[in-house]
């Protein structure tokens, strides 16, 4: 195997004029400590901004501060403004003149952040912090404080985002779309209720993943959920071949009025962890064993035939464990035409389970929300720093999506 050629290191160029910097920062500032080179930038900071106000107000006014002049206008004196910036908070002199008509460009006026300060909020609650502790964060590390009012100021500022997002228009075809729900605690004045958050996630032409809405609801119903799929078809929807869902009340009955021709698939995973709950620990791997014996059957009857045996097999110990497989029957069957490619993508929920861990990670880090819109708000900022990486399509997706427009001739374009 050829050595890996080695890379060069690249050092930082000390010049004289940098040197001669250094010696006079180290001279003025008695500089001892990591905190003492902080607190001299800081300083610094604050008075080269101060000297490029002085010179703006110098082009302003038309001559300079020593100078005499015979204008009406002249300069008045020096207001205090408090701003923040990646050395913490600090009290700048903004040069006045007497008709208040100097409007500075180092730091305008209103701006009372020059480091980004809002990006970094809103990076921090899209991690999944709460409003406390990004207050304390910016503390310890920025060394101002922000109250959570005005940190929650910050973050609603992406709300016309999110609703313009929700807003999008989406592809005319979906070949799949998935459905799955996460539930939160929140705060509704003053009682604490369960919200379910439903992520529709689909697979576009392309093979590539994309979330396609998230809503925030309290009751699943068929009224419900037709409405959420009117809404995709109102954004431009027009087809979808699969719609992978757990049993969510009125879905089936939903998905055959907005789109008569879409099939609808048990999630495989779901079905398997809800009837597991039956099973005591002892038996759970061998009963899930058996349970494989089913969905990885190579076509329907077989895979009737295996449903029949893990029930006789294990009915007498756990007798509701397998009814939910009879009653769910044709909505797991989908699955038994496609080859285990196909089924790999479509019976399960994989391909939303790596977004739902950075949903579950927010549960972990709040166990209450403050309200439906918070909830919201860090749903949307969670997503879009999960799906930052989402370029590449599924794996094998071409050999997919050739058995797709096979099966559902004339319905996809040629791949």
């Amino acid at each position: 195997m050829p050595r890996k050629e080695k890379q060069p290191v690249h050092h930082i160029q000390m010049t004289e004029g940098k040197r001669n910097l250094i010696r006079a920062l180290l001279q003025e500032y008695e500089i001892e400590s990591a905190q003492d080179i902080q607190d001299a930038l800081k300083d610094l900071l604050g008075s080269t901004i101060k000297e490029m106000m002085e010179s703006e107000m110098d082009e302003h006014m038309g001559y300079q501060k020593s100078q005499r002049s015979d204008s009406d206008n002249y300069r008045n004196g020096y207001k205090p403004k408090q701003i923040n910036s990646s050395y913490g908070s600090m009290t700048i002199d903004v040069p006045q003149d007497r008709k208040s008509t100097f409007e500075p460009k180092v730091v305008k006026k209103r701006q009372k952040d020059i480091s980004d300060i809002d990006q970094k909020i809103i990076s921090m609650y899209a991690k999944g912090m709460t409003t406390r502790q990004i207050s304390d964060t910016l503390v310890d590390i920025y060394g101002f404080e922000a109250s959570e009012s005005f940190i929650s100021d910050v973050t609603d500022k992406i709300i016309p985002q999110i609703e313009e997002w929700q807003k999008r228009p989406l592809d005319s075809i979906y070949p799949v779309i998935f459905i799955d729900a996460i539930h939160y605690s929140v705060r509704d004045n003053g009682v604490i209720r369960k919200l379910a958050a439903y992520v529709m996630l689909g697979i576009n032409l392309e093979g590539k993943k994309e979330v396609l809405t998230i809503q925030v609801g309290e009751n699943e119903s068929a009224k419900y959920w037709l409405s959420v799929l009117n809404e995709l078809k109102n954004r431009g929807v027009k087809d979808v071949l699969i719609i992978c869902a757990d049993g969510l009340t009125g879905i089936k009955e939903a998905i055959n009025a907005a789109f008569p021709e879409t099939e609808y698939q048990r999630c495989i995973v779901h079905q398997v962890r809800n009837t597991l709950k039956y099973v005591s620990d002892k038996d759970r791997k061998e009963f899930a064993a058996d349970l494989k014996k089913i969905y990885n059957a190579p076509n329907e009857q077989l895979g009737a035939e295996a449903r029949d045996e893990v029930t006789e097999k294990w009915n007498s110990k756990y007798p509701n464990a397998m009814k939910s497989w009879y009653k769910n029957w044709d909505a797991i069957t989908p699955i038994f035409k496609f080859s285990a490619d196909v089924r790999t993508v479509i019976y399960t929920t994989n391909a939303i389970e790596s977004l739902n861990a950075t949903y579950r990670k927010l549960n972990r880090q709040r166990s209450v929300f403050p309200s439906d819109g918070a909830l919201l708000k860090a749903l949307y900022l969670s997503t879009f720093e999960a799906t930052k990486k989402w370029s590449m399509p599924i794996r094998n997706w071409g050999k997919i999506y050739g058995e797709l427009a096979i099966m559902y001739e004339n319905r996809i374009p040629e791949y």
